[in-house]
């Protein structure tokens, strides 16, 4: 029995050695440089820096567009204070076309309610002639 347990401890230790062997080439070929993931980490990590500063210049653009934006906003606000202030001064005048003693009505429907009179002359085979 004694012998059994023997072998049987054996086979394990040599599984774990054999094992560990996998791992620590594996290990190995993870961490180098040139073509394991310590090279996409390093590739990765110049990407990093790179976005980091392509990051900063957007900002910065971003930024200039932003104050660019906000001025002429502003510009446009106090045109447009301007034009409604020219508009409600247009109000006040008279209005060129309206006859001089005669006020627009304030219905424009009213026109329309007006009676017409329509006068119609008389055939010209109608009329007597004069002698």
């Amino acid at each position: 029995m004694n012998l059994i347990a023997d072998i049987l401890l054996m086979a394990g230790s040599f599984g774990a050695a054999i094992y560990c062997y996998v791992l620590s080439n594996r290990l190995k070929k993870f961490t180098t440089l040139e073509s394991g993931m310590g090279g996409a980490i390093a590739v990765l990590s110049a990407q990093v820096d790179d976005m980091t500063v392509a990051l900063d210049r957007a900002r910065g653009a971003a930024n200039g567009s932003a104050e660019s934006l906000e001025a002429l906003t502003a510009r446009g606000e106090t045109v447009a204070r301007k034009l409604e202030l020219l508009v409600a001064s247009l109000h006040d005048l008279p209005d060129p076309k309206a006859p001089a003693g005669r006020a627009e009505p304030d219905d424009p429907l009213e026109e329309q309610r007006r009676p017409r009179f329509v006068r119609r002359r008389a055939p010209r085979d109608e009329l007597e002639a004069a002698e």
